[in-house]
């Protein structure tokens, strides 16, 4: 059921190892420089805004502000340290604030880390707005922000960034740089994998670390997540990616454990580690007070966004209700008994999906949901791809960790999309450190004889591993010898990329969805530049897509 406010509240639901799937411009003028002239960390004993600011889930009324406030330079993530301080917001039509339309006051406790949030309500649908917190006499940084449409507005565009799997130790955002240059964006969608958990030196290898982690160990305590989220909140491509836009995020594994599912994780031992309750409570209060996101009532992030008639947005959460993947002796992938979105989330998608009324249907998804057949791969890339992609070791085709693990769902959700008529349905996906473009068949085997049900692009990582990554080789050299065998054992992929890092940009209007995909020079060089590699698009009516000659400008 969608609120007044227009935020969707969810209902509640009672392999192998790998490292998580493969698995141009500064920010603008305009926020460039309060970014630039933020105090240095210890500048002095008052109040500062390290982490920058935030907003995120734009509603036609309203936006949620975010900031953290050390109150004392001692004050650091995670340390517990530091007194509670009065926190002020204010947000205006103007840079300048002269026109402000809403301000108010909040308290940066300890006990959430001294983040703040602000959930603003009272705002024009569609229009930008600037907004600013204050500690003391210390100002933050300004962000820009922007709201949805109207929910009856026949809005003509929206465009959004999406990016997935930023790797700390892996190199450098230069992608959300890039983003943050691109003024014209209504939001970011972060598709998962916001941080990595990992401690320093084992993903990547010691020897191909950038940069180090914080802490150096594996992140298993709330201290621990804090202090990893609040690094991640130093980076200046960050903070001009998230003071430029609204962002809109949902979590993968990484924000946990790897491959998790709601009882475990394959690098969380109880023995050593202690209770994986204990550790779920632990990421997932640090998730929501440093990540611009709202919560649902049961602590997830599955909810629904609307932008206008034009397009409604799903978010999914492919984690917290998970049956433990196959191969780990919880059953065979087919097993009707095993989920991976938990009955109450599929009932509440399968029900917004029938019930919409906008053009483009938009889901969210962490997790690949085009089946992957593996054809004749030679036995050196097969290595990697099996890491990568989730795969047995032996070569078994099949993503475990993806909806190939979960057929059942995956069954029932294409069927009720063919049953109800849903037309103009499109996945957006991370994870897997690679760029696709697919149709979704109803029957992967008889593919295109049979129909395709709905459109998915899938976009590679910020800096996270791919496959020359991990053979340590020049991109698109070994690797196309895999796309070429990936693509004739399955005739709906359309486009594979497996080397690139870099982001995408939807940009949908009535006529198509069209997802632009952009690559990064280098992941290692701070100052990496951007170039456009490809672009797909769906065609409404048609559940298929094709390749697009040029970005759309």
């Amino acid at each position: 059921m969608t609120s007044r406010n227009g935020a969707q509240t969810p209902f509640n639901s009672s392999a192998p190892r790998r490292r998580t799937v493969v698995k141009a411009a500064a920010a603008s003028a305009v926020l460039a420089a309060p970014l630039a002239t933020a105090p240095s960390a210890h500048a002095s004993e008052g109040p500062a805004f390290h982490h920058g600011v935030a907003s995120g889930d734009p509603l036609p009324d309203g936006v949620l502000l975010w900031t953290r406030v050390t109150p004392v330079p001692g004050a650091t993530p995670g340390s517990g340290k530091g007194p509670d301080t009065e926190v002020s917001w204010e947000i205006a039509e103007d840079k300048g604030f002269t026109r402000t339309v809403s301000r108010g006051r909040s308290t940066a406790r300890a006990a959430s880390d001294h983040t703040v949030k602000a959930d603003v309500r009272g705002l024009r649908p569609a229009t930008a707005y600037y907004f600013r917190f204050s500690a003391g006499d210390t100002h933050s940084p300004v962000g820009r922000t922007r709201t949805a449409p109207a929910h009856d507005a026949a809005a003509p565009g929206v465009r959004f960034g999406v990016v997935s799997c930023a790797n700390w130790e892996a190199g450098y955002f230069s992608a959300y740089r890039h983003l943050a240059a691109r003024t014209e964006l209504d939001a970011v969608l972060h598709l998962g994998d916001y941080l990595y958990e990992y401690p320093t030196g084992e993903y990547p290898a010691a020897k191909y670390v950038v940069r180090q982690h914080e802490p150096r160990h594996e992140i298993i305590t709330l201290a621990d997540y804090r202090t990893r989220h609040g690094v991640h909140k130093t980076d200046a491509d960050a903070q001009a990616m998230h003071a430029t836009h609204p962002v809109i995020a949902i979590w993968d594994d990484h924000e946990f454990a790897d491959n998790t599912w709601s009882g475990g994780a394959v690098n969380h031992s109880p023995e050593t580690e202690g209770d994986w309750a204990q550790r779920v409570a632990a990421a997932k209060q640090a998730y929501f007070e440093w990540m611009p996101v709202r919560p649902s009532t049961e602590g997830t992030v599955y909810r629904r966004l609307r932008f206008g008639k034009l397009a409604d947005l799903h978010l999914l959460d492919l984690r917290s209700f998970r049956s433990e993947q196959a191969g780990f002796g919880s059953g065979d992938v087919d097993d009707p008994d095993r989920t991976l979105t938990g009955r109450a989330q599929l009932d509440w998608l399968k029900a917004g999906l029938a019930s919409s009324d906008a053009a483009w249907k938009l889901v969210g998804t962490s997790v690949m949901i085009s089946p992957v057949a593996f054809g004749s791969v030679p036995a050196h890339l097969l290595g990697p791809l099996a890491e990568l992609l989730g795969l047995p070791k032996e070569g078994l085709a099949i993503n475990a960790d993806q909806w190939d693990g979960y057929t059942d769902d995956r069954k029932e959700l294409i069927a009720h999309l063919v049953d109800k008529a849903v037309r103009n349905t499109v996945f957006l996906t991370g994870d897997i450190h690679m760029a696709w473009a697919n149709d979704v068949p109803v029957r992967a085997a008889t593919y295109p004889g049979s129909p395709s049900a709905a459109t998915e692009f899938v976009v590679t990582s910020v800096t996270s591993d791919n496959v020359d990554d991990m053979l340590h080789v020049a991109p698109h050299t070994l690797s196309l010898v895999a796309v070429g065998a990936i693509k004739a054992a399955n005739r709906h992929v359309k486009w594979l990329d497996m080397d690139s890092h870099g982001y995408g940009v939807l940009d949908v209007t009535a006529e198509r969805s069209q997802m632009d995909y952009y690559v990064l020079s280098d992941r290692t060089d701070p100052k990496a530049t951007s170039k456009w590699a490809r672009s797909y698009r769906t065609l409404s009516g048609t559940q298929k897509v094709e390749r697009a000659d040029a970005p759309v400008r």
